[in-house]
């Protein structure tokens, strides 16, 4: 059993992995059977994951770097008014690994690693049913996050990724996803590099005040 308030704590986003410690198919399996028990719209289970490890990992991220050294990804800017966010959590991760702002070629090997899964063994890409909307994204979000759960609960460390979503052409040739799916994310896993500052950093969050509220009359 595994204490559910001290597994929400502990996982973040890991940016660097141990490339050379294998991560058990098992201990995947079993958080992936945990997650499938997320709520969906229907029971749809909306939710599609690919993983790719071996020579099917490498040959994914060499497409990738070469995608990237290429053209940069297509993913789309935030609104003005939450675009703040990106540059307060680079603030924050770039600090943790001693990069500062006026240091170009320490930032464009750090954002390089992003299509190398953070060298981490495994590396996944999540999908949906094109034809699926809002409400079911949503039950992707719940299924991503108990696998999230599941894996950190398990000593793996996870780090869901936006940008390799924005190589979808890449993806699909490499990992054969057909049209009919949407690309949403990237998920690397593995072991946490202890070594490595970057994975110091700590994201604080909004007061609860900030986005919830309770309404009684």
């Amino acid at each position: 059993m595994y204490d559910l308030d001290e597994t929400i704590r502990q996982r973040h986003a890991v940016r660097m992995f141990l490339p050379d410690r294998p991560v058990p198919r098992a201990l995947v399996d079993e958080a992936l059977e945990l997650a499938i028990r997320a709520p969906s719209n229907s029971n749809i289970q909306p939710w599609r994951v690919v993983f790719a490890s071996g020579a099917a990992r490498d040959r994914l991220v060499a497409a990738l770097l070469k995608g990237a050294h290429e053209g940069p990804p297509k993913v789309p800017p935030l609104p003005e008014a939450f675009a703040h966010f990106r540059s307060d959590t680079g603030k924050v991760v770039y600090g943790a690994m001693g990069i500062k702002r006026e240091d170009t070629e320490g930032r464009r090997i750090a954002v390089l690693r992003n299509w190398e899964f953070f060298r981490a063994p495994l590396a996944g890409v999540v999908c949906m049913d094109r034809e699926l909307g809002l409400a079911d994204a949503v039950g992707v979000g719940m299924f991503l996050q108990t696998l999230l759960l599941g894996l950190t609960a398990r000593g793996l460390g996870t780090c869901p990724q936006v940008s390799i979503a924005g190589y979808p052409e890449i993806l699909r040739e490499q990992l054969n996803i057909g049209e009919e799916f949407t690309i949403l994310c990237g998920l690397a896993v593995g072991y946490t590099d202890p070594d490595f500052p970057g994975n110091r950093a700590r994201v604080g969050r909004e007061p609860l005040a900030h986005n919830v509220r309770f309404v009684d009359e």
